[in-house]
């Protein structure tokens, strides 16, 4: 035996079991990022008529604005599937069922225009004492334009997505305060 060739032995000892773990890693991950991606189902459990969204605005400073999101379905939800939350335009909140209707939810998401600030800057970090953390922003689970949402219910124990596009934007509405809950 060559002492040349030696090298080469132990190096193809040593980088085949590095390329076989590697390929299986690179497997692994593939097929956990496919099963951690939701799913879109191709229409909602109960059909629903025009979704609309509807910005508002407090007239008194620092009390806030938003974005309501209406979702009216033509008839009420079975008793099995529960709706659970509403992305929209890169946030995500609980849907709420409006009170005294049997058909219609929003989704309430505040917008930063004419939110109060409290931050308190200052050479002594004592009197920063109480100032919020920065809110960092997650990264949003879906690829949507304005005028779409993405539903999502519970049916039973799962967890299902659908996705409503053509979302009609009324014109904004100016409350001398803030808006009352519908």
């Amino acid at each position: 035996m060559k002492f040349d060739s030696l090298p080469l032995m132990i190096n193809a000892i040593v980088m085949k079991p590095f390329k076989s773990m590697s390929i299986i890693i690179t497997l692994m991950s593939f097929f956990t990022s496919c099963s951690s991606a939701q799913k879109l189902k191709d229409k909602a459990p109960v059909s629903h008529d025009q979704v609309y969204s509807q910005e508002w605005v407090s007239g008194l400073k620092e009390v806030g604005s938003g974005i309501n999101l209406f979702i009216p379905f033509a008839k009420e939800m079975p008793e099995h599937i529960q709706l659970d939350s509403v992305y929209f335009r890169g946030k995500s909140v609980q849907l709420e069922k409006i009170a005294g209707e049997n058909t219609l939810y929003v989704g309430r998401f505040t917008t930063e225009f004419n939110q109060k600030q409290d931050i308190v800057m200052s050479n002594d970090p004592n009197e920063e004492y109480g100032n919020q953390a920065p809110i960092l922003k997650k990264k949003f689970p879906f690829d949507l334009k304005d005028s779409e949402c993405v539903v999502s219910y519970q049916d039973g124990s799962k967890t299902h997505y659908f996705k409503i596009e053509n979302i009609i934007e009324k014109q904004p509405q100016y409350y001398p305060s803030a808006p009352i809950r519908q």
